[in-house]
């Protein structure tokens, strides 16, 4: 039994087992806040993923959108939590003893004892359902949409949750050797830009690979806009909520998060205006959210100066990075990869040098000792195992789920050519993006109109 009161300030004090707790209403209600901040990235990534494609599969991220989001809620809840941020977890993974969510309501969260558990819970339920969406996006065009909610519930389990569980419980390996990852470089990007190098390499490439077929146009840049700005605004939630309490760090975070945004964004359009004498939006789009993916393991680890840094580098690197899959041969139809990635790893060898003691510090609790930037030369270390570890445990993992799905009647997640070139939209959904109206029909009079009735028929043939 748990019971809840308020002192002479209004702090909540939950007593549960007879222990009080003291929580701040202003701390809980930022963290909720940017839980819904976080929710908001979800159809952001669809409608960005979606533009960016043909129409004849438009429909289709933004469907695999809110249905990982489904998938990965039940999951979170039924043992997704506990196999992450159980209290009894070895260096790698959770157990189950808060299976079904038992015994996460009032008590301190693992990770903060400003917040109550279930707050913390809710929050993290966000970033686990976002990370498989952004590796979702390699099946584009070409895959079964049925066995991706499969996918998503195994890769959830077997490759995001140890990965965040190493990262961010106290008793995780990256966490015991004191990896500053403030907002998901490697649970989130890394893991997921990874997993979608595996997925384009399983799947193949796509029909008339390599013709003018899909030399194509985004078919709605608007969508691919749109899905942007839902990202950008989500993302002040995913890193200034990741503070877990309402202070300056949090402020500092929200400031890096839309520096590095703003110039990753400039940096892109800048590269990409050299080879076209053009201002591309989609350039700068794709350049925004590379600044975004980079900052989020360093933005509450660095200030607003480093945060530039982390705009121009990512910008460079993500842009010249998407050229890789020419290189190798692999066809990622949305570069996710070059853009998460490659820029996870980024922001982790950046955060590596410009962590500072003094911008951690100023939630008035968390004490670091620093990057390079303080003198500490081991960071970069710790940084690149952690790295590493990140992208050979989800290329791995992730391989080894599409296979065994591979053989199992039902699972296989590859579709047949016919079904590619008609387009995932009709072949699986069958509900198109758009439902345009002839023209031809709409201005065609009514047989009961009397208008058209009392026309002569040379006339009344001619209208129509």
């Amino acid at each position: 039994m748990i019971n809840v009161t308020h002192d002479a300030s209004g702090s909540l004090v939950v007593t549960d087992d007879n222990t009080p707790h003291v929580y701040s209403p202003g701390d809980i209600a930022w963290v909720l806040a940017s839980m819904a901040l976080v929710w908001i990235m979800m159809p952001g990534i669809g409608f960005f993923y979606s533009g960016l494609l043909r129409q004849k599969n438009a429909l289709s991220m933004i469907y695999l959108s809110m249905m990982t989001s489904a998938v990965v809620s039940f999951q979170w809840v039924f043992w997704g939590y506990s196999l992450t941020y159980s209290s009894s977890a070895n260096g790698f993974i959770g157990d189950l003893n808060n299976f079904g969510l038992k015994g996460v309501l009032g008590k301190p969260s693992i990770v903060s004892e400003r917040i109550p558990s279930i707050v913390f819970c809710v929050y993290q339920l966000m970033f686990a359902a976002f990370t498989p969406m952004i590796a979702v996006g390699a099946f584009a065009e070409r895959a079964h949409l049925g066995p991706l909610m499969v996918f998503v519930f195994l890769w959830a389990t077997l490759v995001y949750d140890p990965i965040a569980c190493w990262t961010w419980n106290p008793k995780g390996w990256v966490s015991v050797l004191g990896g500053l990852d403030f907002a998901g470089g490697t649970p989130v990007h890394i893991s997921s830009g990874t997993a979608a190098l595996a997925i384009s390499i399983y799947l193949g490439k796509r029909h008339g690979y390599g013709t003018v077929e899909l030399l194509y146009e985004p078919h709605n840049t608007t969508y691919v806009v749109l899905g942007t700005v839902f990202l950008w605004f989500g993302w002040f939630g995913f890193n200034g909520g990741s503070a877990l309490s309402a202070n300056l760090r949090a402020a500092q975070a929200c400031l890096s998060t839309n520096i590095a945004a703003s110039v990753g964004g400039l940096t892109w359009m800048l590269w990409d205006y050299r080879i076209e004498r053009k201002w591309s939006v989609v350039g700068f789009c794709a350049g925004a959210i590379a600044g975004l993916v980079a900052i989020t393991p360093g933005s509450g680890f660095v200030g607003s100066p480093a945060a530039i840094l982390f705009g121009v580098i990512s910008g460079t690197v993500c842009n010249f990075a998407t050229q890789l899959k020419f290189l190798a041969g692999y066809d990622d139809a949305l570069d996710i990869f070059a853009s998460h990635a490659v820029g996870g790893f980024v922001g982790n060898i950046l955060t590596a040098f410009f962590a500072q003691a003094s911008v951690a510090g100023s939630d008035g609790y968390t004490v670091i000792p620093g990057g390079w930037l303080d003198h500490h030369y081991a960071q970069l270390a710790i940084h690149l195992a952690d790295s590493a570890a990140g992208i050979s445990y989800s290329f791995v993992m992730t391989t080894l789920i599409l296979w065994v799905m591979h053989f199992i009647p039902g699972l296989r997640v590859r579709v047949h050519e016919d079904i590619e070139v008609l387009g995932i939209d009709v072949c699986e959904i069958a509900e198109p993006p758009y439902n345009y109206v002839c023209l031809k029909t709409e201005l065609k009079p009514s047989s009961s109109d009397p208008v058209a009735d009392n026309m002569e028929p040379d006339r009344r043939e001619e209208n129509s």
